[in-house]
């Protein structure tokens, strides 16, 4: 990676600063991480039996530690699909730390009672449509199963979040627009970093953001991992910055899955400061967009 990890200014986004800069408080009051994942301990929450990969594990001490470097007081814990329908674990961590929220996966005739998982710390749940023969994991709820659950997802107070990508997005745009929820897309659109700005699936992630009917959320690095440059990712997010940015969040995709080597999430952090451009984006998308989205 060889993008500028410099942040734009020497000022920090009003609220609080980024906390891994020398000096920075050791009890953040604001700021947020928009995706993370929780794993184990194994022996009180075991993995499904039917999954498509197995992590290491990934606790929640670790998570709230590097909070803390990051400077943020917030993280979004997203159920990952190698627990199937076992929630225990999200759960448990939204009823301990108050700070955090959740996104879940939930399919039609899932056993999960939607009607209280606001309550719970829910915000969201999550589903996938992406491209390529076996890119949708086992324990995924699909496009369908979104269609199916929107409406009690809508009663519920929840949003939908989708993992996709831009191979896979015209052909399901016109049916995101008449959801009765918001979505949030993940990863940035799962963008071609070599087919530029200008290609058409990104055009229309672009045009959907523009209009209002996505929120997506800046993690970048996912698309950029056979790249040897990484700042041919700057221009992506500075269209997305473009075309809406009061509907961006900004996530570090801890603890990175089946990517090595493992990137440092505060230089993934630094690399979406200097590629934003002004104090004022830094503090919308950290701070006031996902107090929006997910207070």
């Amino acid at each position: 990676m060889t993008a500028d990890a410099a942040a734009p200014n020497s000022a920090r986004p009003a609220g609080e600063a980024p906390g891994h800069a020398a000096g920075a408080p050791s009890e953040p009051v604001g700021g947020w991480d928009c995706h993370a994942h929780l794993f184990g301990p194994y022996a009180r929450f075991p993995l499904a039996a039917d999954r498509s990969y197995t992590p290491p594990e990934a606790l929640e001490p670790q998570y709230l530690a590097l909070l803390r470097r990051l400077g943020l007081r917030h993280g979004v814990l997203v159920h990952p699909s190698a627990y199937g329908d076992d929630h225990s674990l999200l759960l448990h961590a939204l009823q301990s730390q108050p700070a955090l929220r959740g996104v879940v996966v939930v399919r039609p005739g899932s056993a999960l009672p939607l009607g209280d998982l606001h309550a719970r710390g829910v915000r969201g749940a999550r589903f996938s449509h992406r491209s390529g023969a076996g890119a949708n994991f086992s324990g995924s709820a699909s496009f369908d199963d979104l269609r199916a659950l929107a409406p009690a997802l809508a009663d519920a107070g929840l949003h939908a979040e989708l993992w996709t990508d831009c191979r896979a997005l015209p052909a399901i745009a016109d049916a995101l627009q008449d959801l009765p929820v918001p979505v949030v897309i993940d990863h940035m659109g799962g963008f071609d970093a070599k087919a530029g700005v200008d290609e058409p699936g990104f055009r229309v992630l672009l045009d959907l953001l523009a209009r209002g009917k996505v929120w997506v959320k800046l993690c970048a690095y996912r698309n950029l991992l056979n790249e040897a440059d990484w700042d041919v990712g700057r221009a992506f997010q500075q269209k997305m910055l473009e075309a809406n940015p009061q509907q961006l969040v900004w996530g570090s995709d801890w603890p990175h899955l089946r990517v090595n080597p493992v990137p440092d999430a505060t230089q993934l952090l630094d690399m979406f400061m200097a590629w934003s451009g002004s104090d004022a984006l830094i503090q919308r998308v950290l701070f006031d967009n996902p107090e929006r989205l997910y207070r």
